[in-house]
């Protein structure tokens, strides 16, 4: 009898401690619902319940407040140089989460492998850089800005120069080619490349400091001009083409001291009257100039500096390169002079 008592306590002891953890078992499953989170997601972590994320938009936990957004999850890989002290992406980065909120950041050393492999990848030319995933193309704000970015497989570079953002470091400089309009020395430790444009008028206050530039360091530096003649000068690429044509008769630097000098009374123009009247001033060879100059003989080579232009983000005239600083604007011998010395000085 004792041992059928003791049995019978034992079966209910059993079913005590089976009732007792599947009372645990609910009461926990009614205190993780009450959080919002589905049992099976905890132990996967895979984050709030589904069912209650359609219910709401806003969620707190862990002291934290988390807001539901219909955009993906992006991620952007800034390349950039911490020592760049006009390198700084804080403001861009504030920018680009109030368009599109759910970027998550990723730093890259443009000297890392990895750095050198996306500026490889994009021919980038300045920093900082930000180049996007896929996901990117999901957005909103992809859909309206598509023509911002260049996309190379799965990654998309983002045109910064084009929004405004300004170039902090030049990582590539501009090509002097053997067709160019250059002087000085060849081999300089210093090159100065200058873009600009025959009409604009401050290109002409430029071109007498770079003349006395010219002067005073032609055995030191090497400089190099290129053409960036600029939509809204109507005669500007009638006037490049002009000085590609003296270029090919050795008398380049002549004739765009005349275009500077003359650069109201030509502008006024329609035509390339004045264009053939300063060739024949300059005693070029007047039929071969002109030949060249209404067959738009160096149009491709107008086409490829203007093209070069646009790929350093320059978007006005005078552009003015001192190896890997840059300055755009009419600056003044002394500006030009100063950077000058502190290349030499390096």
């Amino acid at each position: 009898m004792q041992k059928e008592i003791e049995g019978e306590a034992g079966v209910k002891q059993k079913k005590n401690m089976q009732n007792l953890i599947s009372v645990i078992i609910l009461l926990a499953g009614m205190f993780l619902g009450s959080l919002f989170i589905d049992l099976a997601q905890l132990i996967n972590r895979s984050g709030f319940s589904a069912k209650n994320l359609s219910r709401s938009d806003i969620f707190e936990a862990n002291e934290k407040t988390w807001v539901a957004y219909t955009e993906p999850a992006v991620t952007v890989r800034v390349v950039n140089d911490d020592s760049c002290e006009k390198c700084n992406v804080d403001e861009v980065l504030v920018w680009l989460r109030r368009i599109v909120p759910t970027i998550a950041t990723e730093k890259i050393d443009y000297n890392s492998n990895q750095g050198k492999e996306l500026i490889d990848k994009f021919s980038m030319k300045t920093l900082p850089a930000f180049i996007f995933d896929a996901p990117i193309t999901k957005t909103d704000f992809y859909a309206q800005a598509e023509v911002l970015f260049e996309q190379k497989d799965n990654q998309l570079a983002l045109r910064t120069q084009d929004i405004g953002i300004p170039a902090g470091k030049y990582i590539d400089t501009p090509r002097i080619n053997n067709d160019d309009a250059v002087t000085g020395t060849k081999d300089a430790k210093v090159k100065v490349v200058v873009f600009s444009d025959f009409q604009c008028p401050y290109c002409k206050i430029f071109h007498k400091a770079l003349n006395d530039a010219i002067k005073n360091y032609g055995d030191k530096v090497e400089f190099d001009y290129k053409f960036f003649p600029l939509e809204i000068h109507p005669q500007a690429a009638s006037a490049a083409l002009a000085a590609g044509c003296a270029l090919e008769q050795g008398k380049f630097w002549e004739y765009a001291d005349k275009l500077y000098a003359d650069q109201t009374i030509w502008g006024a123009t329609k035509d390339t009257t004045k264009f053939k009247e300063y060739a024949r001033l300059l005693k070029l060879d007047s039929a071969k100039f002109n030949a060249c100059l209404d067959n738009k003989k160096y149009q491709d080579k107008i086409d490829g500096d203007t093209t070069e232009a646009n790929s350093f983000g320059i978007s006005g005239t005078p552009g003015v390169f001192v190896n890997a600083e840059f300055q755009e604007g009419a600056i003044s011998y002394e500006q030009l002079k100063t950077s000058i010395d502190a290349e030499l000085g390096k």
